[in-house]
């Protein structure tokens, strides 16, 4: 009851229509900017700052948590519209959800999307208020070997269902691990793969990886067949969801929601993993009930990850306010403002500036809801992109990607990168190799390399300390069972008969010829 009644209060400082007005300008801002391509919401939040300062405390935070949500929500429309996520959480959403926009229901898939948001951020913000400390403790007891263990399961996971075959899905996780290795080795300092080049010691950026991979791979990719394809107009299609989009969809939401947010209260988590198994899972699933779309744009791969996506940024504010841990880019953006007005997030937060954390968490609500109301009849609007040709639509693609790879760093050696990476995209296109294993190779790499030192170092060097705790050995024991599970059906299972008609001889002498 104490924490209704603080979070009553909290709405009491924030509702007034001064407030709101700045909630909405926040929510608009951070659509608008985030929906460019190539800048994620982490970029959003900084590039928006300065339109916060002057104003006190309350107003500022309001006019933040539209900014955050509206910037998570923009991320995902380029993902959706244009195959061009704008950080490394909205991979999964670009996979279904662009599928989804070129079969012509965008605007089914940005409405999932919103809707998601809104579920996830808001159950996810309760869970907050509500569990923070707890959680905390929790999180806190977690270790390198579980989080190692964590990784692998997600690795061999997506590698596996991924793509033609399981041999070109981890032949895709190899080149990804092999570019997360560039940079300065974090234990001894010396330089990995980086062929003499400075700029290559603080690794290679993420967003630069994406967006050359996704955004400059499938221009270069469209480019090279619109000479043998006409150039058509992608359409539109209905503005709305109907009830089958609705009943398909509200499994997942809540499904993602129950992966992201305990992976963002992770000190050292974030929205990768949970929207990597939340699309693992529906995928799973769907091909149980004989309904699977996925690869062809399945509204489940959108609506899942984007909720385990907006869950798990819900959550990221348990470590940011209770430890003073910024476990995401964006939440390192977000303290830096809170420090800004003289907050110091921590233990001590909650106890000596209540009304400021409450004000915070109710802003989020606010902002949170105020995405869905203004969002989601733009949602057909945003479709309309789609109309422009593709030679006019990919020519901005790729400014934006360019402007989006030089802001990260504001090195013009990200250009020379981002080429490529681009044409790597293309040649794993040509090829059918998938892009997402790669993409996690890069991700979880240097993290998965940290955590497994950690465990290392924590066990004299034994390996028996990968698997001393609970977590990692049920972990390990459900990555075997994965791996033998196939075998042994395939070999309990008789081989169906293949019965050769006259037209397959046909066809088969007629090949020989």
């Amino acid at each position: 009851m104490d924490s209704l009644s603080l979070l009553a209060d909290g709405f009491g400082a924030v509702l007034t229509p001064q407030n709101l007005l700045f909630a909405a300008i926040g929510v608009l801002l951070g659509t608008f900017v985030g929906v460019l391509p190539g800048i994620g919401p982490a970029m959003a939040v900084a590039l928006l700052l300065p339109v916060t300062y002057g104003l006190d405390p309350v107003p500022a935070f309001i006019m933040f948590a539209g900014i955050y949500y509206g910037g998570m929500y923009g991320g995902s429309t380029t993902s959706i519209l244009l195959n061009t996520p704008g950080e490394s959480a909205s991979v999964m959403t670009a996979l279904e959800g662009n599928l989804m926009a070129r079969a012509g229901r965008a605007a089914q898939a940005l409405a999932t999307a919103a809707i998601g948001s809104f579920i996830a951020g808001t159950i996810g913000t309760l869970l907050v208020v509500f569990f923070a400390p707890a959680l905390a403790s929790v999180a806190v007891e977690i270790g390198a070997p579980s989080y190692f263990a964590l990784m692998v399961l997600a690795m061999f996971s997506v590698t596996s269902v991924l793509g033609g075959s399981v041999l070109r899905g981890f032949v895709a996780l190899f080149l990804g691990l092999t570019i997360g290795l560039v940079g300065l080795d974090l234990n001894t300092g010396q330089p990995r793969l980086s062929f003499d080049q400075p700029l290559l010691a603080d690794r290679i950026d993420v967003v630069v990886v994406a967006v050359g991979i996704f955004a400059l791979g499938e221009a270069l990719w469209v480019a090279a067949h619109l000479r043998r394809s006409p150039v058509r107009v992608i359409p539109v299609g209905r503005p709305w969801m109907d009830r089958s989009d609705w009943r398909r969809s509200w499994g997942p939401w809540l499904r993602g929601t129950a992966y992201g947010f305990p992976f963002g209260a992770l000190p050292a988590g974030g929205a990768e993993i949970p929207t990597f198994l939340s699309y693992i899972t529906e995928k799973r699933l769907a091909k149980r009930k004989g309904v699977d779309e996925f690869g062809k744009g399945a509204i489940e791969g959108v609506a899942g990850p984007e909720a385990a996506n907006n869950a798990s940024a819900a959550g990221t504010f348990v470590p940011l306010l209770a430890l003073g841990l910024p476990v995401t880019a964006t939440s390192a953006v977000m303290l830096a403002a809170l420090q800004g007005y003289g907050i110091e997030p921590g233990p001590s937060l909650m106890t000596d500036q209540p009304e400021l954390v409450w004000a915070l968490l109710a802003s989020l609500l606010i902002g949170n809801a105020l995405l869905l109301v203004l969002n989601l009849p733009l949602a057909p609007v945003w479709a309309k992109l789609l109309r422009i040709p593709r030679p006019q639509l990919y020519a901005g693609i790729l400014f934006f990607a360019a402007l989006g790879a030089y802001a990260t760093n504001l090195q013009a050696f990200d250009l020379f990168l981002l080429v490529v990476l681009g044409l790597l995209g293309l040649v794993m296109r040509r090829f059918g190799l998938p892009v997402l294993p790669l993409i996690l190779g890069v991700i979880l790499g240097p993290l998965m390399e940290q955590k497994l030192r950690e465990a290392m170092a924590i066990s004299d060097g034994e390996v028996s300390g990968l698997w001393s705790e609970p977590l990692a050995v049920v972990i390990y024991v459900v990555v075997a069972l994965a791996v033998v599970a196939p075998l042994v059906l395939r070999r309990v299972r008789p081989a169906p008969a293949v019965v050769a008609t006259e037209q397959d001889v046909r066809d088969e002498e007629e090949s020989v010829r």
